[in-house]
């Protein structure tokens, strides 16, 4: 039988950014792209 996914130890942590969005883009675009860059680096960073 199949295991399921290795998976690495616990414990896990989620975080959720939100965001109120307005019609005046004011950089969050470019903004919202290096945030990505940024959590992709941190360690224990999973999709």
């Amino acid at each position: 039988m199949d295991t399921l996914a290795k998976t690495p130890q616990p414990p896990y942590y989620a975080v959720i950014f939100t965001s109120t969005r307005t019609n005046i883009e004011n950089g969050y675009a470019e903004m919202a792209t290096e945030m990505e860059k940024l959590v992709k680096v941190q360690p224990g960073f999973w999709v």
